[in-house]
């Protein structure tokens, strides 16, 4: 496991990551969702592909990474493409779970890897907007020490520069970006995922104009058995993308 020192926005951003087959030449950068962190990309990958090399990264915030600022989706692809270019390395391959496929679709890598990825705005249920509509009505009156009863389980005991961060994130329409999106797409999603639902992988796969999709069977982290045919497709599919 290894730091690296990060400047931006004259912050600075002690990034935590994990090299497997480090002395193979085409990279492959895989990243994590909302409040997870490397270990799991590794717990799935790690002994499989081993013609790249994987580089896991905590993104800013989690694991081991730190964050002291208010950030966007779009400061987060900043700040990997600086990692990135700080390692000296160009990512053949960006693969990302929930959260980290908004990320990785912003590098814009020859060949982009999405799972379960998020960015299609859903419906909220009634019961989510009917606490949005109360914590509303109770704030202005000073009642703001009740503020954990209303955060989503996701956002529960962040700092205030992560919790800003997250309601930042958790409802942007990232459509325009994947619609954008030149790289070649795998999209592989959980058939059983109620937190990026299947229809909403199958609109993104549509948006990106050269892209495949593979719902399997699961859920959100569907991803955990099935990644033998995750690498075997990416093998497959991604061998003649170029840099």
């Amino acid at each position: 496991m290894a730091s690296k020192e990060i400047r931006y926005k004259n912050k600075i951003f002690q990034l935590s990551y994990e090299l497997v087959n480090p002395a193979q030449e085409e990279v492959l950068l895989i990243l994590h969702g909302w409040g997870s962190n490397k270990e799991i990309m590794k717990q799935a990958f790690g002994k499989l592909l081993p013609e790249y090399k994987h580089i896991y990264l905590d993104l800013p915030g989690f694991g081991k990474s730190t964050n002291e600022m208010i950030l966007t989706t779009e400061d987060y692809g900043k700040i990997v493409q600086l990692f990135l270019d700080a390692l000296k390395v160009k990512a053949k391959i960006a693969m990302g779970h929930s959260f980290g496929g908004k990320v990785s679709t912003l590098l814009k890598t020859p060949c982009l890897v999405l799972l379960s990825s998020a960015g299609v705005v859903t419906e909220k249920p009634w019961s989510i907007k009917i606490k949005i509509a109360t914590f509303k009505l109770l704030k202005p009156l000073g009642f703001t020490k009740i503020r954990q009863l209303f955060v989503a389980p996701d956002a529960q005991g962040m700092s205030h520069e992560m919790y800003e961060t997250f309601k930042n994130v958790v409802d942007e329409d990232f459509e325009d970006s994947f619609s954008a999106s030149k790289s070649k797409a795998l999209c592989f999603w959980g058939k059983e995922d109620t937190a990026t639902p299947l229809y909403t992988g199958e609109k993104i796969a549509g948006l990106i104009a050269n892209s495949e999709f593979y719902p399997l069977d699961g859920d959100h982290f569907f991803f955990l058995k099935h990644a033998d045919l995750i690498a075997q497709t990416i093998t497959d599919q991604c061998k003649d993308t170029t840099q």
